[in-house]
């Protein structure tokens, strides 16, 4: 398979790794199909600025890449800028990905999405054009297999 170098560059030196105490919002989500999951942490401040972004993904070199893309790219950005960051975007941030792996973009950009839930949640928010995210694998047939994972400890 081949891999950009900003893939590659992404999946050797991954931006980001780890968590966030007391994050503001946490989304984890997973895909059956594959196996990955992915916790992307938000700390975002009182102006609705995310300040930072970290991630642990359990998955291939693709979905580690497109996590630490996808905190890069919403570092610093309003949480209405962070719903703009989608799959497109990180693919075209990574120069591409083989398409076996785009689904690894999408899990991505539903783990932002997530994490951007439970912190309009946490703080009786409504973040407009943000979806809830569907928390049963049963609703996902028609949805990438993408799903939210309620209890992931293992991360």
């Amino acid at each position: 398979m081949n891999y950009s170098e900003a893939v590659m560059d992404h999946f050797t030196n991954p931006r980001n790794v780890g968590e966030i105490e007391g994050a503001s919002g946490c989304g984890t989500v997973g895909n059956a199909v594959c196996g990955d999951i992915m916790r992307i942490y938000l700390d975002i401040d009182d102006d609705s600025v995310i300040r930072d972004a970290k991630f642990k993904t359990f998955g291939c070199g693709a979905a580690i890449a497109t996590s630490s893309m996808a905190t890069e790219l919403v570092k610093g950005k309003t949480v209405q800028q962070a719903l703009e960051v989608t799959n497109k975007a990180v693919m075209e941030a990574l120069d591409g990905l083989p398409p076996v792996k785009v689904h690894c973009s999408l899990l991505a950009e539903e783990a932002i999405h997530a994490a951007l839930w439970d912190y309009a949640e946490k703080h009786n928010l409504v973040i407009e054009g943000l979806e809830k995210p569907v928390s049963d694998i049963g609703e996902h047939d028609h949805h990438h297999g993408v799903e939210l994972v309620e209890d992931a400890d293992d991360l």
